[in-house]
């Protein structure tokens, strides 16, 4: 029977495969890879660069197809079917190419950013192309690094304080409201820089962000919500205008004031030799600049299914 690999291939660095990663690449005798044009090329690049540091030469085969447009215009009640006949069209192609791209015994594998399990469509893709019964295959998953850990670990801060719950979201859903309960909250997926509706609350909220998490273009800024936040949005433009896309993800930290004494906030990032570092808040995370396909992109973490 065939047998597919969905590969967690980390936040863009080469380097944050880890071994059961490199040892799946090697049992591999196909790699399929979604195209999404010559905008984002480099996204197809830095796959090939990944096999190109794991593999030997001239030992593993590519396959590329195009990636289905998707309708980004539909919102409201239309997002969810979108979102819907879009993953129907990637999961044919998933399809035509498992059963005419590889052989009955043959190993084939998605190398998806981040973590297949956050914010990723591929795990429900090939789950679809089962119930169809179109093409049999088994399949298994790698685990990979997420953006989520990339960007609190170039942040030198945690994901979580102690006895405090951390949720992660969409920027869809932060802009129905702060989620209810928790304050530490990590934000994928925002095409519309939706931190910004929090920058004038008059709350005590640090942000940390980063774009391009894992790669050469990576940008990381952090600082007091209300100062960086400009800042970030000017870096975003920056970026997406030079790239033509971007993926970013942000880690929304807000201090309540009846314990802002109990916390103390964490170092900022490390230097990333750019000279560009924006003042961070007191005793707090500063602030550094340096430089995605669903976890964000990612993806993130991930490469997800609302990249910008």
């Amino acid at each position: 029977m065939r047998k597919i690999h969905v590969i967690g291939i980390g936040a863009g660095d080469p380097d944050q495969l880890t071994l059961q990663a490199v040892k799946a690449l090697r049992s591999t005798d196909v790699f399929f890879i979604l195209d999404k044009g010559e905008v984002k090329a480099d996204l197809v690049q830095l796959r090939r660069d990944i096999l190109d540091a794991h593999l030997p030469e001239g030992t593993y085969r590519t396959v590329e197809a195009r990636d289905p447009e998707r309708d980004r215009a539909a919102g409201g009640a239309g997002y969810s079917p979108a979102v819907g006949d879009w993953r129907s069209a990637r999961a044919g192609i998933y399809a035509r190419l498992i059963a005419e791209e590889l052989d009955e015994d043959g190993t084939g594998a998605f190398l998806v950013w981040g973590d297949p399990s956050l914010y990723d469509s591929t795990l429900g893709i090939l789950e679809e192309i089962l119930a169809e019964g179109s093409v049999a295959f088994a399949y298994d998953v790698v685990p990979g690094i997420s953006s989520v850990s990339s960007l609190v670990a170039r942040h030198r801060t945690g994901l979580n304080r102690v006895g405090r719950p951390v949720q992660i979201t969409t920027g869809r859903r932060l802009a129905e409201g702060f989620p209810e309960g928790v304050d530490d909250v990590v934000v994928m997926l925002d095409a519309h820089q939706t931190f910004q509706r929090y920058a004038g609350t008059g709350e005590d909220i640090d942000i940390y962000w980063g774009a391009y998490l894992g790669t050469p273009d990576e940008i990381l800024a952090a600082g007091p919500l209300a100062e960086t936040a400009p800042r970030i949005v000017e870096l975003r433009a920056e970026a997406r205008e030079r790239k033509g896309w971007i993926m970013d993800t942000y880690l929304l930290r807000r201090h309540p004031r009846d314990d802002d004494a109990e916390q103390p906030a964490a170092p900022g990032p490390a230097g990333d030799g750019s000279g560009k570092k924006d003042k961070g808040p007191k005793g707090g995370p500063d602030a550094d600049t340096g430089d995605d396909g669903g976890d964000g992109s990612d993806g993130s973490d991930d490469e997800g299914d609302e990249e910008d």
